[in-house]
């Protein structure tokens, strides 16, 4: 007979969900944590043929257009073409969907409206364009989404950052160099100086964008076309603000992908570098921030286990995106400047997944940085302990004529003497000769790291009226790097609205 019992689980007869009470852990993960940590395994639902289809369509609904306006197609059939592009679309392009594709996706779409609708109609779709000058223009819309969602999360990670920087900008905290202990912050202070990071990086992602919103189409294969297209007018039906001036930079460039990654790549470098202090500080040994139950794993073996593993996404996360830019770079690398696979399929890419990772890190350490508890007892803890005060004991003498060097070796002797008669910092300043007239001039807790803290005013410290300054200035300018996100995706739901009109009108008309 075994040592397993029979008898039910205690977990599935008390109304508690199996697998979710642990007992050491009575909630489970965050249900947004959940989905981009486990959703991974299982189909995602993405259909990239329908998506690519919906673009290129897209596309061609703008064309058309301004073919029709410019008198280069007639009204009535692209009146008609018009009306079953968006049939289609209504319909899925389920039939496009079951046709062979041995030149591409594209040609099998026109193939299919030709069929459709004759060769004296459907066949006047391409007129003026290129898959080449197409290509280059989809990939632009295609990009919108991600790139949106991405600047989306980045300003909820700063707004999250700057609330709880402002929250916590009294509870002291020791800094960190080398790994020791330095000087007395605030944890508010540094979630602060973390924003101020983000928000540079928010605004290196919106300055890498603005490629994404030039017009490639008109560029042909790669000299233009002596049909008289209208660029602007597709521009500003689609979307943009302005048309590529030379053909052949128009197919052949991809800067922006490039510049996009790059941008997320040194998020992702911030991204990982916070991750780690996180997870320096919650371990046990450092005890500084406490995790929410849902916010935490636990292990399949050991019961006692709160694992901070969303951390370790991070960390994972956040350098797709420099992974990413080493590929398409190496990818664009080995071709001329021109129209090529290399750079429009192969480069283009490393993109998708990397604006993915990199968003969903961002993501996670805004839950996470929302979610932990700062232990503030243990915080001040460590920072009597690491005798964080030393440096500001030294400024006190410099302050009372003391060469600073001459301040650095005095204050060293009362920190040993601290150490070594396990009295604190205060005390044995009173005791040593050369600092006891200084600190004589001093409440008896004038070298308490919260003091200390509250002193350092200068030069982007922690005291209040530089920290109040830092969140002034930060909330500032995210609502400035908001609003040009926020008037760029207007932009674009303004003009699908203004093509949509367009559109209804060519149809009624013909």
């Amino acid at each position: 007979m075994t040592g397993i019992s029979d008898a039910p689980d205690p977990a599935a007869t008390d109304g508690r969900e199996a697998g979710v009470d642990t007992g050491r852990l009575r909630t489970g993960l965050d249900p947004r944590a959940h989905r981009i940590v486990y959703d991974q395994y299982r189909p995602d639902g993405d259909d990239p043929v329908g998506g690519e289809l919906r673009l290129i369509s897209e596309v061609d609904r703008a064309h058309l257009v301004m073919l029709t306006e410019r008198g280069i197609v007639d009204t009535a059939r692209s009146g008609a073409l018009l009306d079953t592009v968006d049939a289609l679309r209504a319909d899925d392009f389920a039939p496009v969907r079951d046709r062979p594709m041995p030149r591409g996706l594209y040609l099998a779409y026109e193939g299919w409206l030709v069929d459709r609708l004759g060769q004296r109609t459907g066949g006047v779709l391409h007129t003026g364009r290129s898959r080449n000058d197409l290509n280059a223009t989809t990939v632009r819309l295609k990009v919108r989404g991600p790139y949106a969602e991405l600047l989306d999360e980045v300003s909820a990670l700063t707004r999250v950052l700057l609330e709880k920087g402002e929250a916590h900008q009294d509870v002291t905290m020791p800094a960190y160099t080398h790994g020791q202990p330095a000087v007395p912050i605030s944890y508010g202070h540094y979630l602060t100086g973390t924003a101020g990071a983000v928000l540079r990086s928010l605004e290196g992602l919106l300055d890498a964008g603005r490629e994404i919103d030039v017009n490639p189409l008109g560029a042909g294969a790669v000299g233009g076309t002596s049909v008289p297209v209208d660029p602007a007018r597709t521009a500003e039906l689609l979307g943009f603000t302005a048309t590529a001036p030379n053909s052949v930079d128009a197919v052949a460039s991809r800067d922006f992908v490039l510049r996009i990654l790059s941008s997320a790549a040194v998020l992702g470098v911030l991204l990982a570098r916070v991750a780690r202090d996180l997870t320096w500080w919650t371990t046990e040994e450092f005890g500084l921030l406490r995790m929410a139950d849902d916010l935490v794993g636990s292990s399949s073996m050991m019961p006692q286990k709160r694992n901070p593993f969303l951390l370790e996404h991070i960390q994972g996360r956040s350098t797709s995106a420099l992974a990413g830019f080493t590929g398409a770079a190496a990818s664009m690398s080995t071709a001329g400047y021109t129209n090529a696979i290399a750079v429009g399929t192969e480069a283009v890419r490393h993109l998708w997944p990397a604006l993915a990772d990199t968003t969903q890190a961002v993501t996670l350490l805004r839950l996470v940085v929302a979610g932990a508890q700062p232990n503030q007892e243990r915080m001040r803890e460590r920072a009597r302990e690491g005798l964080t005060s030393a440096t500001y004991l030294a400024e006190r003498l410099v302050v009372d004529g003391t060469p600073f060097r001459t301040a650095h070796h005095v204050v060293g002797e009362t920190v040993l003497t601290a150490l070594d008669s396990g009295t604190p910092l205060s005390d044995a300043a009173r005791a040593h000769p050369a600092v006891a007239p200084t600190a004589a001039d001093y409440p008896a807790d004038w070298l308490a790291p919260e003091t200390v803290a509250g002193a350092c005013a200068h030069g982007g410290g922690p005291g209040s009226p530089a920290q109040k300054a830092a969140l002034t200035r930060a909330h500032t300018e995210l609502g400035r790097l908001t609003a040009q996100s926020g008037a760029r995706r207007a932009r674009w739901a303004d003009a699908a609205d203004r093509l949509d009109n367009a559109v209804a009108k060519v149809v009624a008309d013909r």
